[in-house]
Order: structure tokens, then C-alpha cells, then sequence
């Protein structure tokens, strides 16, 4: 075996025949491939069957999507491949030059410990769909994580082998998996670097099992199901803080502190609640975690009432108005230190 070595895994969901000419082109430049069929059936065996000419092929009968198809890959390759070595992740659909494929290699050699990204720098030739999703995803990226990444669906990634067993623990079976890697990696401070390669797309991305809708629902589904905790919370801590000033202008009594704080203790009862099980499904311990949780109530409930006081009392916006600007600002404070420090998953590394 080589003392460095490149391994190529293709995951392969109903491929046509240009799964047959990448790995050709690939085994005549020295990589050693890897292809799984992720259950494509038996109308595909016979490309695979040529495939295995010059791969070696997984396959399973059922589909179970490509961040699953990945993680047998990885799998496969720590139990068969020893010493040093890099391995790169491509589509089976074309859309990777091999040429870029061993620009990443190279790269990852150069930066150990680093996913090294392969870059598309997207124009006006680019299908409206995979503009516009990855527009988004940077962006939600970009906010949640702090790191930014341009191309973050591309699935053209290089790696060297000490982060085998961290790919391999992330979740996620199926297109949602490869943005969980990034932001498992951002999480835990492992470089990101992208590497600019070709924007190839065939027949409009035509052959792309991408699910626009299902799919990008995945990879938002934690983000949106703390969006749904916190608005359910929100819709408490409004309709409360708005009860409250209602029964003391009856009294002739209005104090906006008392009204907000009282709202602020129940609603964040509730939303600790939703968050714990719910939505990070934590296995922190409750006193860990809801000590933690309660300092950051108490940071949020001084800043809130701080930022609606001086919207509303210094500024001169409406009472009403304020409180929904203010929950704005924090509710994104709030996400970020509720996923990364109270309700944080550590990893472990087998």
C-alpha cells in the first residue's frame, strides 16, 4: 500500500452510465474507490456490475439515503485501509471533475485535520433551485454557527483520516447529513477551508435525488423546531405580558417591569421544558442544565427588559411593537447559547 493514498467513496442512488466512466477516470489517476449502492435495485446491477471493474462496490437492498450511504462508506474504509490516506467525497452524477477531486486531496494534505470544501462559485448558469438553496443555507449557516462557508452543499469534501471516526458519529442518514458535518465541525472549532472548483451542472441537475422541499425541511428541522419552542414560548410570554398590563390599567396601575418579568418566569418554565426534550434532546442532567439555563433567563430577562424599556420608554415605540422587536433580538441570542453551551451534544470519539 502506498504511504499516501487517495480513496475516493461515491454514494449511489440510481446511477446511469456516467457512474461507469468516473470511476474509470478515477482508477486511471491512482485512487482507490469506493461506491455504495445505496439500494438502487436490480434494474442498476449491471452498472454496478461494471462498476466493480474497477471499484469496489457496498450494497444493500433497501434505500436509506446518502448521509447513511456515506457513514457504511467511512466504515468500510477505516476496516480495510491502513497508514496515512485521504478520502474524498463525490457525486455519482458527473458533476465533480476528477481534476477537482485531486485538488482537494492535495489540499488535504497540506492542512491535516481540516474538511477541505470544494467551492463552486456560482452565476447565472446555475439551476435557480441550487442557487437559491445554497443562498439560504449559507446564510442560516453563516448566522447560527458564525463561521462562513460559501458552498455549503457541495458535496465534493477531502479529509485525512483522523476525522474518519468524527464523521462516522454525526447524524443524519440522508442530505440533512453533510450540513450536520459542517456544523459539527463549526461546533467543535475543526478548520473548514474551501477550495474553489468547477460549477458543473447536467441537464439543469436534472438527475439530482434532491428533494427540494422533504429535503431542505430535513436539514432545517432543528432550527425549526426551535423556532416552533420558542414561539410557542413567545405566544405565552406575549399573551401573558399583554394580560397582565390589561388587569393593572383596570387598577389604574401600569408597570411594564412587573408585567414583563412576570411573563418572562413562565414563559421560560415552558420553553426550558420544550427545549430539554423537545428539541436538542438533551441527556444533560437537570440541575446541570437547568442551572445553566437559569443564568442565561436571568441574562436574557435584565437585557430584554433593558432593550423594551428603552425602545419603548426612551425611543417612544409603541408598548406592543416593542416587545416584538425586542423578542426578535433574542431569540436568536438565545438559540445560539442554548445549542452550543446548555443543551450541547459532546461528542464522543471511539
Amino acid at each position: 500500500m502506498h504511504e499516501q493514498l487517495f480513496i475516493a467513496l461515491i454514494p449511489s442512488y440510481e446511477p446511469d452510465t456516467r457512474l461507469i466512466e468516473i470511476v474509470s477516470k478515477l482508477k486511471s489517476n491512482d485512487f482507490s474507490i469506493i461506491v455504495v449502492d445505496d439500494g438502487s435495485g436490480t434494474a442498476y446491477a449491471d452498472i454496478f456490475q461494471k462498476v466493480s471493474k474497477y471499484a469496489n462496490v457496498i450494497s444493500y437492498p433497501q434505500n436509506h439515503g446518502k448521509g447513511y450511504a456515506l457513514k457504511i462508506g467511512l466504515k468500510y474504509i477505516f476496516k480495510h485501509f491502513s497508514g496515512k490516506y485521504t478520502v474524498v467525497t463525490m457525486d455519482s452524477d458527473g458533476q465533480h471533475t476528477i481534476e477537482d477531486a485531486k485538488k482537494v486531496c492535495m489540499t488535504s494534505e497540506e492542512s491535516s485535520q481540516t474538511l477541505i470544501v470544494g467551492s463552486r462559485k456560482f452565476d447565472n448558469n446555475v439551476p435557480f433551485r441550487s442557487m437559491a438553496g445554497n443562498t439560504i443555507t449559507r446564510c442560516v449557516f453563516s448566522l447560527v454557527t458564525g463561521v462562513k462557508v460559501w458552498d455549503t452543499q457541495s458535496g465534493l469534501r477531502a479529509f485525512d483520516s483522523s476525522l474518519i471516526h468524527k464523521m462516522c458519529e454525526i447524524q443524519g442518514d440522508r442530505y440533512e447529513y453533510e450540513m450536520n458535518v459542517l456544523l459539527s465541525f463549526a461546533k467543535q472549532e475543526i478548520p473548514i477551508k474551501e477550495v474553489e472548483i468547477s460549477t458543473v451542472y447536467i441537464d439543469g441537475n436534472s438527475s439530482s435525488h434532491f428533494n427540494p422541499l422533504k429535503d431542505s425541511f430535513k436539514i432545517y428541522y432543528e432550527i425549526l423546531k426551535f423556532s416552533a419552542s420558542s414561539f410557542i414560548s413567545f405566544l405565552i410570554d406575549y399573551g401573558l405580558y399583554s394580560l397582565f398590563l390589561l388587569i393593572m390599567q383596570l387598577y389604574d396601575y401600569k408597570n411594564l417591569v412587573i408585567a414583563n418579568v412576570s411573563a418572562r418566569v413562565i414563559s421560560a418554565t415552558v420553553n426550558y421544558t420544550l427545549n430539554r426534550k423537545f428539541v436538542f434532546n438533551s441527556e444533560e442532567g437537570v440541575v446541570n442544565s437547568a442551572s445553566k439555563y437559569f443564568i442565561l433567563a436571568i441574562f436574557i430577562l435584565i437585557g430584554n427588559t433593558l432593550v423594551l424599556k428603552l425602545l419603548s420608554e426612551v425611543l417612544g415605540i409603541n408598548t406592543y411593537i416593542s416587545k416584538l422587536l425586542t423578542e426578535i433580538i433574542f431569540f436568536f441570542i438565545s438559540w445560539t447559547v442554548q445549542k452550543f453551551i446548555i443543551f450541547a451534544k459532546h461528542n464522543r470519539i471511539k
